[in-house]
């Protein structure tokens, strides 16, 4: 298509194909498109390739029952109701159980010695800086250094006093009976694209359904018992209610909104969120600290909680899917591809040989075209005494007969020029007469022939690309046989073939001979070349260029030599010969 030409962009061009006929590689073809047809329309199936899909949207809440009494050491029994282990630390998709406490009693605000710890010893008041504090502190420094204990002294601070001075939460838990307490988890979802609302209570689910069921043999109850839960992460209550730590309850929807297979149900999962070794983190599990104030005698006092306990993470999601017209399009568009496999697998098989070599090298030839860089040069070359033919590069250094080849193919007979030359040689042809052979065609003992020779008929040159003999090994020239002189050097023949390709062309004096020779190498081509392979130079061999040359010599005696020109391109010189 010219660059330039705006009528190119009218035009359509399809792929060549090429059609086995096969019974084998038929079945083999339509089991393997069957079996790719059969994966698609699974995958389909499974994962819904022909819905359009939506993300949920939602909202939880939670509601923690369950009692605890405990006896604490100084204070006696304590009742533990929801409104203690739990409301103080709700939020958002999210709620806290208080599984085991530190108390603090009694603490009003003055001046007391600050919990010697690292750092925090001091020997005198020049030890301990006035409004001073850190981190780690009660308190504010009031400046003296006072006597924490017998042995320690410490500085004093302005706080609530006494300070909290244990660290370590109690084993086991204070709260242990938690392990018993229940959860309702409510889960309002909905799927913006569709319109969808649902709940995790289910309409069939009454009060008496939830006051009755159990995740043991109803996994869409939602009410869950704390311990249950701890189990299913993974976990042991008992070791976890020490220190606290963070649960994770995941609700999955996986919802198919198409009316013959609507489903629509959650899915409950539990993992723990946080380090459980306490050895490889520096602060283990969860703690919070609260209050709860009082008056005594007019003085405001507080008893301090630093509270452990389990948070758990309630994490929702989701998606729906519902059938689209587009979206099933699109798949099948996209797995259209896959039937490709099976075109490279049986190619594989035809190009490998696996199948049959003779059928994988016809068939690389007719779907295979090679394209060579147009400035390598590649020479085809027949012997008379081998059958196929041989592709080699062009060497201006090396003799032609001694260059290896690239590649041998079987020569393609040309069908039409052995006709053609048998109706020609109709009129004259006598299958007793032998035509006279030729003196120049017996070698000549006194004349010293090429290295390259093997016939003994053939002159040296000066060009290494026309240094080839008709022959590869010892033997008879072919320019001596009778079918040489009668299929390229007659000149009835040659004159025939002449006017069969210009019918009103009448001969032209002394440029009749030029025709002759130039028929005579066309000649020579067809006869041994058959049909040369696309992109390459068919070469003469010395001996039959000299035999033509001199059965039609030029006039001057001039000869150009050999021209790579590619074959069928110019009608005049087929070969490159003159």
């Amino acid at each position: 298509m010219p660059r330039c030409d705006p009528l190119g962009l009218c035009q359509y061009q399809t792929n060549k194909l090429v059609r086995i006929q096969s019974v084998r590689l038929g079945s083999l073809k339509w089991s393997l498109n069957g079996a790719i047809l059969l994966f698609i329309c699974v995958m389909m199936l499974w994962n819904r390739k022909y819905q359009e899909f939506d993300l949920v949207v939602s909202s939880v809440t939670a509601k923690v029952k369950g009692v605890a009494q405990t006896h604490l050491t100084g204070v006696g029994d304590v009742l533990w109701d929801v409104a203690d282990y739990s409301s103080s630390s709700q939020d958002r998709n999210s709620f806290f159980v208080v599984t085991n406490v530190i108390i603090t009693k009694n603490q009003k605000q003055g001046k007391c010695a600050e919990v010697p710890s690292k750092g925090r010893l001091c020997q005198s008041d020049r030890d301990c800086e006035k409004g001073a504090w850190d981190q780690q502190s009660h308190g504010i420094q009031t400046g003296s250094c006072v006597r924490f204990d017998v042995m320690k002294k410490t500085c004093e601070v302005s706080a609530w006093c006494p300070i909290e001075t244990q660290t370590n939460p109690t084993r086991p838990a204070l709260l242990a009976a938690a392990e018993n307490f229940t959860v309702l988890i409510k889960n309002n979802i909905r799927f913006p694209a569709f319109n969808f609302i649902r709940r995790n209570i289910l309409p069939q689910m009454n009060d008496a359904y939830l006051r009755s069921c159990h995740r043991g043999n109803d996994s869409l109850c939602p009410i869950f018992r704390v311990g249950d839960m701890v189990r299913e992460a993974g976990e042991k209550f008992s070791d976890m209610a020490v220190e606290g730590g963070v649960i994770g309850i995941q609700i999955k929807w996986e919802c198919n909104l198409d009316r013959l297979m609507q489903h629509c149900l959650p899915r409950y999962s539990f993992r723990r969120l946080d380090e459980r070794e306490s050895n490889r983190t520096l602060y283990p599990g969860l703690n919070f600290r609260f209050a709860k104030y009082n008056v005594v005698n007019g003085v405001e006092e507080r008893t301090l909680y630093k509270a452990f306990g389990i948070r758990f993470d309630v994490m929702v999601f989701g998606q729906a899917g519902k059938f689209s017209f587009i979206q099933l399009i699109v798949y099948i568009g996209s797995t259209l591809s896959y039937f490709a496999l099976t075109t490279l697998l049986i190619d594989w098989l035809l190009e490998t040989s696996c199948y049959s070599a003779d059928v994988g090298q016809n068939y690389s030839e007719r779907t295979v075209e090679s394209v060579r860089d147009a400035q390598q040069c590649i020479l085809c070359v027949s012997y008379v005494d081998e059958e196929k033919l041989r592709l080699v590069k062009r060497s201006r250094k090396k003799s032609l007969q001694n260059i290896k080849p690239m590649s041998v193919l079987p020569r393609k007979e040309d069908s039409g020029h052995l006709r053609a030359a048998l109706c020609l040689l109709q009129p004259d042809l006598n299958v007793d007469a032998q035509p006279p052979q030729d003196q120049n065609s017996t070698p000549d003992p006194k004349r010293r022939q090429p290295g390259w020779c093997k016939c003994g008929c053939c002159s040296s040159s000066t060009l290494p690309q026309e240094e080839l003999c008709c022959r590869r090994s010892d033997g008879a020239c072919i320019a001596s046989s009778p079918a040489f002189r009668r299929l390229v050097l007659d000149r009835s023949l040659l004159q025939a073939v002449l006017l069969y390709q210009d019918p009103l062309s009448p001969p032209a004096g002394g440029a009749q001979r030029a025709a002759l020779r130039h028929c005579a190498y066309r000649q020579f081509i067809s006869w041994r070349f058959g049909v040369p392979p696309a992109d390459s130079h068919p070469v003469i061999p010395r001996c039959c260029v000299q035999k033509i040359r001199d059965e039609y010599p030029s006039p001057d005696g001039r000869y150009s030599g050999f021209t790579p020109v590619r074959t069928g391109s110019d009608p005049t010189r087929p070969n490159g010969q003159l």
